[in-house]
This record gives C-alpha cells, structure tokens and sequence, in this order.
C-alpha cells in the first residue's frame, strides 16, 4: 500500500513523498482511512511507529478541503495537545513539513518561552494549534485563545499527560471546545485511567492498536548487575569501549540527570542533559547539538525524552531501571529507528530487581545479562560531593548496642563526679586560712571565670594553708 492509495491529497502526497516516505506504518494504514472518514479514534502505538503521521495527514487533508472563504482573522478549527515542549514542537514541525503545499497556517504555544510571539501569532490567526496544556489554559485565562471553532481535537502521548497530572487541565480545556467535533486520542500504553478518559471524551470511537507493547526485534537487550554506587564508572567504561556512538542515558530523576552529566565530563565524556528544569532555550540546545551529533551522550528523563525525535541513536542506557514496565519499551523504542538495529543496556541495582522481572514479563523474554564489568576502585564508585543521601558511605564505628553500652558508662560517670564535687560556698577552717581562700577566688573568678578552675586553685590552698596552722 501506498500513501496516494489512502485517499490523501495530492499537495499531502507530494510532500510525504518528499520527506522520504513511500509506504505507511501500520498505524498510519490503520488509522488515516477512519479520520479521514470523520470517525472518533483511540489509537495505542509505540514510539517510533509514526503516530504522530497518522493524525497530521488526515487532519491536513480535511481542513484544507474544508477551508472556510477567508473574512477577518482566520480561527483556530483544529488543536493538538502534548504533554511537553519538546513533543509539541515535534509536532508542530510534522504540520509545517506535511502541511507546506496547502494554505493553513500553524502555531505551536508553549512554556519556558517569551509569550508574546505565542500571543502575536494568534492575534494573527492560524488553522492548527499544538499546544501544551499549561501554557494553552495560561493564555485562554488571558482572553488570548479561542477555541469555539475548534472542529477536530487531538490528544497525544494520553499516558504520559495522565503521568504528569495533566487530567484536570485537560478537562478544563475540553469543556471550551464545542461538543460537535471529531476528537482522536493516541497513548503508547492503556492503562485503566487511560480507558476511563477515552470514555469521557471519545464518541463512538474506532480502536486501533498496532504492535502491542513489545520489544523491537531489532534491538540487542542487556542487563548488568550492578551496585547503585558503581554505575557512574559502569557507564563510563561502556561509553569508552565504544566510542562514536550516539547514546541515550536515562535516569529517574532530574538531580540524577545532572549529576550523571557532571560525572561523566569529569572522565572525558561530552555529555548533556536535558529535563524539566532546564530553560527551553537550554533544551532546544542540548536536543540541537546531539542531533549534530556534537554531543555524543544525552542525559534524559522520561518525561523529556518524549520529544526526542532522532533516528540514528545506537546505545540507549536504563541507567535507574523504570518502575513501570511499559516505560522501559518506550524508552529502548528511541533505538533501532528507520530500519537499523540498536543496543538497549539496563543498569541493575538489587533494589531494582524485581521492576526487572516486571519488565522481563511484559515483553515476554529474559534479558540477557553481562559480566564484563570493570574493574570498580573505591575512587570511582563515588565522586566526591556528588553522591546523594543513598549513596553516601555509612560510618564505620561502634554498633548500636555498643554505642548504648558507652553512652550508660558516660552518664555513670558524670552522676559520679556530680555526687563527689564539694560546695562552691567559702571554705571550712580558721580565719585566716579563710580569709586567704576567700581572697584567692575572688581574684581567680575575676582572672579566669569559670567555676571548674576556682575549685581547682581553691582546693589545694586551703590544704597547704591549714597544714601551716
């Protein structure tokens, strides 16, 4: 099958086939015929499979062939929400590139960024909005968006705007756009929450589902067993051994992130990371000089690297294992794109054995695992000031029942040398032996203040002086 034999346009044909591409994904035969057809769909694809083609195309073709006589500022008749910037930009770009031969005008809103270009493009009307919900609910507060034309609505990457806590935004955002519409909701997972949305906001819908979750043939599956404090040395031995290579490290976490960044430019290794923390323009750069392959190592999390859009990623590194399992088939989906293969390795720790097993249940085969590993020097297990709570080594000392053990022996003492310390008041004895005592702490309380140092100089001369009397 052919893109011309789904139905699509000339200008839409002429331009895909520009870009390269001849032959539909699956999800793309699936899916284009039915939204072309004015259905409502709920499509469940992986990353790298083309979805984001599957509804850009049928869309295009709709709303060129229905373009309304142009009088005034045109109105926004379609709207595409992502759960991040990277991803809405991606998006954005796949109108731009499928969409040239055609009049509609697109606009991509935002966090992170200056709003005023968002608002001046606006103002000036376009046909598509790709939006992130935040930035979209920020601008509609401000009277800047418009969405009571809005004639086809997409909702992408549905798991990952549930995982983010995008829900009640979404609903807000639903409740502007008018119920005669055509809505198409696309999620590389289905879970429940996922299904019970779909309920809510999908009429009727067509299921579509290709390639249920599993993983690529082509992509080399390894597992290293390794101790949390060894997998910045783990790392950096692989990234040595093979190097010119473009690799995708993912953590957990954003510090994490940070601190794999800072431990592998110390051993020599150009690295970059790129998350929710970062300033967009910080991002765009980091995506920009890995795609220009300028840096070789990109640090991500999850979240972030849903607009991760490159080809020719060869090693994708699990450093923290997923707790979910579906997440580690996405993130080892950004190898072994457009036809090449890739390798996929797991960093281990003994708590992360049993997301392992969940993992190894879901895509239904055993991950094989390596015993290469270097050789780890106390050195490279921890940079110094760079370890977190967890990876700080305990202090070696006493144990518990030992420390009680001195601690009762301290007290012990101290109740010891209270019950035997003699009154501060004037000494016992004759006049002068008195009188002498009283003058010398009066003049060692003025000298030296402190009660243990006038007891210390009053007790010997008291004694020396009673002996003479």
């Amino acid at each position: 099958m052919k893109f011309e034999d789904l139905g699509l346009s000339a200008p839409l044909v002429k331009a895909v086939t520009s870009e390269g591409y001849t032959t539909p994904t699956p999800i793309q035969a699936q899916a284009i015929p039915h939204v072309l057809a004015g259905s409502d769909l709920f499509g469940c694809a992986q990353t790298g499979t083309g979805k984001t083609a599957a509804f850009a195309l049928p869309m295009l073709h709709l709303l060129d062939d229905s373009a309304p006589p142009q009088k005034g500022p045109r109105k926004i008749r379609a709207l595409v929400l992502s759960p991040t910037r990277e991803l809405a930009q991606q998006i954005f770009d796949s109108f731009r590139t499928y969409g040239r031969h055609t009049a509609l005008r697109f606009a991509a809103i935002f966090g992170g960024v200056n709003q005023n270009p968002q608002a001046r493009e606006l103002r000036n009307g376009i046909d598509v909005l790709v939006a992130t919900p935040g930035r979209l609910l920020d601008l509609m507060n401000q009277g800047l968006v418009d969405l009571r034309a809005v004639e086809m609505f997409v909702l992408d990457e549905a798991d990952r705007m549930l995982d983010m806590g995008f829900l009640p935004d979404i609903r807000k955002i639903v409740a502007r756009i008018p119920a005669e519409r055509q809505t198409l909701l696309f999620s590389a997972t289905m879970p429940d929450d996922i299904r019970r949305l779909a309920e809510t906001i999908l009429n009727k819908p067509v299921n579509v589902q290709v390639a249920r979750v599993s993983a690529a043939e082509r992509i080399e599956q390894l597992v290293y067993f390794v101790d949390k404090r060894n997998k910045p040395a783990l790392l950096t031995h692989l990234l040595h051994q093979a190097p010119g290579t473009r690799a995708l490290v993912f953590t957990r976490t954003k510090h994490g992130a940070d601190r794999v960044v800072r431990q592998l430019t110390r051993a020599g290794i150009h690295a970059a990371a790129i998350h929710g923390d970062k300033t967009q323009a910080n991002r765009e750069r980091a995506l920009r000089n890995f795609k220009l392959n300028r840096t070789s190592v990109l640090i991500a999390t999850d979240i972030a690297a849903r607009g991760i859009d490159i080809d020719d990623v060869s090693h994708v590194y699990n450093f923290d294992v997923p707790e979910v399992a579906e997440t580690y088939v996405h993130r080892i989906g950004r190898t072994a794109r457009a036809g090449a293969s890739g390798i996929a390795v797991a960093f281990c720790d003994p708590e992360e054995r049993s997301y392992l097993k969940a993992i190894e249940r879901l895509i239904r085969q055993p991950i094989t695992a390596k015993t290469d590993h270097p050789v780890y020097k106390p050195a490279e297990a921890l940079a110094a000031g760079d370890a977190d709570v967890h990876d700080r080594p305990r202090r070696v000392g006493p144990s518990g029942a030992a420390r009680e053990n001195q601690s009762a022996a301290a007290r012990r003492a101290r109740q010891g040398g209270q019950r035997n310390r003699k009154p501060a008041g004037p000494a016992r004895g004759p006049t002068v032996a008195s009188s002498a005592s009283s003058s010398s702490a009066a003049s060692s309380s003025a000298g030296e203040n402190g009660r243990a140092r006038r007891r210390k100089r009053r007790r010997p001369g008291y004694s020396q002086k009673a002996a003479t009397v």
